[in-house]
């Protein structure tokens, strides 16, 4: 290819339209390079391998230039990565005491009114009886 000129970009829709047509009239990959003007067929191959591995949603990534391995983690000095180790655990164990409290005044809670009902319960049944002695009573 002449210096200069870009290398021709082909949308998703028209990628999966090729595939599809090559699959649905049973074309060669030559006779799509033919029929959609394609010139390499290495393109063609790629895209329905692409399709066949990925689906058709696999035909909308950017596939251009080198896969990047990413950058390497930075390194925190050592003592910056203890004192954050410990700011971690510091919180960690306050969370759990903060639960912890939050659970006791639950209970804590629960039994005053466990407490209330069963002092209600009481005074109902006192009464009953006392009224049931009145009512034998007379």
């Amino acid at each position: 290819m002449p210096k200069g000129v870009p290398n021709k970009r082909y949308t998703p829709e028209f990628k999966r339209m090729v595939v599809e047509t090559m699959k649905k009239e049973h074309l060669s990959i030559y006779a799509a390079m033919q029929e959609f003007g394609i010139n390499d067929h290495k393109i063609i191959e790629r895209w329905e391998r692409i399709y066949l591995e990925e689906g058709p949603e696999g035909l909308a990534i950017e596939r251009r230039g080198r896969s990047s391995k990413g950058r390497p983690p930075k390194q925190l000095p050592k003592q910056v990565e203890e004192n954050l180790l410990a700011e971690v655990q510091r919180l960690r164990a306050e969370n759990d005491y903060k639960v912890n409290l939050k659970t006791e005044i639950m209970i804590e809670d629960l039994y005053d009114k466990v407490n209330a009902i069963l002092a209600r319960q009481t005074a109902l049944e006192k009464q009953l009886t006392e009224k049931g002695e009145s009512a034998w009573q007379k």
